[in-house]
């Protein structure tokens, strides 16, 4: 085969396009596309990704300079992911480089060697395969050595288990009787499938299993409330594919959830299962990566990223809690994982299931349009119902530290019968502002337009959206005064109340701050899981996905903020995240109490979540989008942009409009606008809307757009990215 004139190689870069290298001296083969390279970028050496090799005119006027080094001799990266990145780049409008640089873990990205993953075996030479069948009749244990390999390879733990000494495998090797080779475990070869017994499904989930095609593309959307019995679709899901002798990937919002889930699966499959998230260590990220690609593992769990996770033999993709905000990147490359879980299931021709309590507007809308097949699970597994719902009107009722007196005395029944209750509030910290009673001064953050966050414990006032920290004062900075208050509610003055009030019980707080040590999350889920009365305090954390048989109360302490949110999407993530929370409560034998405390209890958004359930607000809010001209009925995307003077950021995207008008009639423009939170880390920012009934025209404005931004000279001073299909407008 000749070799190409040059090659495509995708380096991690900011600007979005490929480069051009000429080959390496004195490498006569031709190399692969997915294939690593190090090559000459400005005065550094830079790792890329060959994405084509070409003959022809070379472009550009400039001299081409060589690769200098080729790191893989075969392809590292599989075609279809290759593909798969290269469009996700072109989508979400990101550099192809950095895209595709931000698939790799990072020891392959540096240009490592790829860790071994398989095991050594020894094998008849070509040499040794022609032996007779009585060689080495006065040395059986060499004979005994030759007959073994005859059946298959071995590795040198099993020679010796069957009386092989070393001294015996070196003299064959030494004559080129036997030589080693390295091989790839398969999945599909480890024992039986199966490592316990399936319980016997009901008859929603055997309608929704008989319903499953593994052969063809189709996007499923698994519509079950918590407690109808979506994980065992997964398994059986799983299972028929694994017989098949394909893989499976599933993916999880949250690293949390990835040690039960990987738990439950274990316990269902005797093949190999694996998790892939960015907590783990660069080595055992790089070993499972690879140990997919090559086909050692089955199922494999991961977060967001491990939608792009190399499988050699993928036979489903599923998504749980696909409406999740988690699976959206919300800096960087700006990808959704669900979204690239539906373009890669359709490339390779296999079926995706997108599970969810509470589906996305966007999910639902694809779903009536018959793009998704809607599974539809009403039925609770065994003796578990449906919680009941009940108001709080805070405007009625007496507050003890944010508990009304009727959540109180709940929680005080639910301990006293021996259960669980559940309290739920989405702020971290003990108090959401520090004010000083003399002169209102208010603990401000320097480089943000927001409070800091008091958090006792630490002695602290923290920034949650920058980070800056700062020691809690014991005087006011202004006048010197003592008397500060400390205002609002977070889960460390919640988790301080109930101790205090409930002494006898067990009060565990989850949230961000109180799980950053290692496994301390699955030790206080271990602890309420042990039985017993107990009370758990915590944020979104709780909502996802957690299984707690003996919690009989979920107590929402303000379910205010996502009515008065000023994104567009605030009702929907309202509604899904109560829904969600309720979902904990009630997952036993007995009926599930959900108590939503709130000065709205009259808003028509909320009686419709309490009175008829989420599927009725998801149609009113799907009715309202469609009225106001709102996604998913329209195409979305922002461009954002920040600067440390907030007039460059303003004028940066008053010129992207006005670039934008004069190349597109249809798409239409909204700002710029500051952000909700204008000034974040010492910065201004600023966005423009771009909005368009059909997503084509908006795609192609915004390639342009890129393009023409990237060229300006102001852009240089300004920090900006494009963002498709946004989830939130920050």
């Amino acid at each position: 085969m000749s070799l190409p004139d040059y090659y495509e190689v995708a380096v991690p870069s900011p600007l979005r396009r490929l480069f051009h290298y000429l080959p390496p001296p004195d490498h006569g083969q031709r190399i692969a596309p997915g294939s690593r390279v190090r090559v000459p970028f400005g005065s550094r050496q830079l790792v890329g990704l060959v994405t084509r090799a070409a003959s022809g005119d070379i472009p550009g006027e400039r001299a081409l300079r060589a690769i200098d080094q080729v790191i893989d001799d075969e392809p590292l990266v599989p075609a279809e992911l290759l593909t798969l990145a290269r469009w996700a780049a072109d989508y979400y409008q990101h550099p192809p480089g950095e895209a595709l640089a931000s698939i790799l873990p990072s020891l392959l990205r540096r240009g490592d060697p790829c860790p071994q993953t398989g095991a050594w075996q020894w094998q008849l030479s070509v040499r040794g395969r022609g032996l007779p069948a009585d060689v080495f009749p006065h040395a059986p244990r060499r004979r005994q050595l030759v007959d073994l390999l005859r059946d298959a390879p071995k590795t040198a733990a099993e020679l010796r288990s069957a009386g092989i000494s070393t001294a015996i495998i070196r003299a064959l090797d030494e004559r080129g009787l036997i030589e080693r080779l390295l091989s790839h475990s398969d999945f599909t070869v480890q024992g039986p499938l199966l490592a316990e017994q399936p319980p016997e499904p009901h008859a929603d989930q055997r309608q929704a299993l008989a319903a499953l095609e593994l052969d063809r593309y189709q996007t499923y959307l698994l519509h079950g409330d918590t407690g109808t019995g979506k994980t065992e679709i997964y398994l059986r899901a799983i299972e028929r594919v694994l017989r098949l002798g394909r893989q499976a990937l599933v993916l999880v919002p949250e690293i949390s959830l990835t040690p039960q889930t990987l738990a439950r699966f274990e316990a269902r499959f005797g093949c190999s299962v694996a998790i892939l998230h960015s907590g783990l260590g660069e080595v055992e990220r790089a070993r499972t990566w690879v140990a997919a690609r090559d086909g050692g593992i089955g199922v494999l769990i991961g977060t967001r990223s491990a939608a792009f996770a190399p499988l050699r033999a993928l036979g489903i993709i599923i998504v749980d809690e696909e409406h999740d905000l988690s699976y959206k990147q919300q800096d960087g490359f700006r990808y959704s994982a669900r979204d690239v879980a539906v373009v890669r299931a359709r490339s390779a021709g296999i079926p995706l299931l997108l599970g969810s309590a509470t589906p996305s507007l966007e999910s639902l809308h694809n779903a009536a349009r018959g793009r998704y097949r809607t599974l539809r699970l009403t039925q609770r597994t065994g003796a578990a119902a449906a919680p009941r719902w009940e108001l709080i009107d805070l405007r009625r009722a007496g507050l003890r530290e944010g508990l009304s007196a009727p959540a109180l005395e709940a929680i005080g029944d639910t301990l006293a019968a021996g259960r669980q209750a559940l309290v739920f509030l989405n702020r971290r910290g003990y108090a959401t502002a520090l004010l000083c009673h003399d002169c209102a001064w208010i603990g401000g953050c320097p480089h943000c337009e927001t409070r800091l966050t008091v958090h006792l414990a630490a002695a602290r006032m923290i920034c949650h959206h920058c980070g800056h920290s700062r020691p809690l004062p014991a005087r006011c900075p202004d006048c010197g005064s003592a008397h500060l208050q400390q205002l609002g509610q977070g889960t460390e003055r919640a988790e301080g109340t109930l101790r205090e009030l409930f002494p006898q019980a067990p009060v565990l707080r989850i949230d961000r701050d109180s799980t950053r040590g290692r496994r301390s999350l699955e030790t206080k889920l271990a602890r309420i899981n042990s039985g017993g009365p107990g009370i758990l305090v915590g944020t979104q954390m709780l909502a996802k996905g957690h299984h707690f048989p003996d919690l009989d109360l979920a107590v929402i302490l303000n379910a205010d903020d996502g009515l008065m949110s000023p994104d567009f999407r605030g009702s929907e993530r309202l509604g899904q995240l109560l829904t969600q929370v309720a979902g904990r409560a009630g997952r036993g034998d007995r009926p599930g109490r959900v108590l939503v405390q709130s000065h709205y209890c009259d808003h028509p958004l909320l009686s419709v979540l309490v009175e008829s359930g989420y599927g009725a607000l998801a149609e009113r809010l799907l009715h309202e989008r469609a009225a106001a001209g709102m996604p998913p009925h329209t195409a979305l995307a922002l461009l954002r942009a920040e600067a440390r003077a907030a007039r460059q950021a303003e004028a940066l995207l008053a010129k992207a409009r006005q670039i934008g008008e004069s190349l597109s009639a249809r798409v239409q423009f909204l700002g710029p606008l500051p952000a909700p939170l204008e000034k974040r880390g010492g910065r201004y920012r600023f966005l423009l809307s771009l909005s368009c009934s059909h997503r084509g025209p908006l795609h192609e404005l915004l390639a342009a757009l890129a393009v023409r931004l990237e060229s300006l000279p102001e852009a240089r001073q300004v920090r900006w990215s494009l963002d498709a299909d946004p989830q939130e407008m920050l």
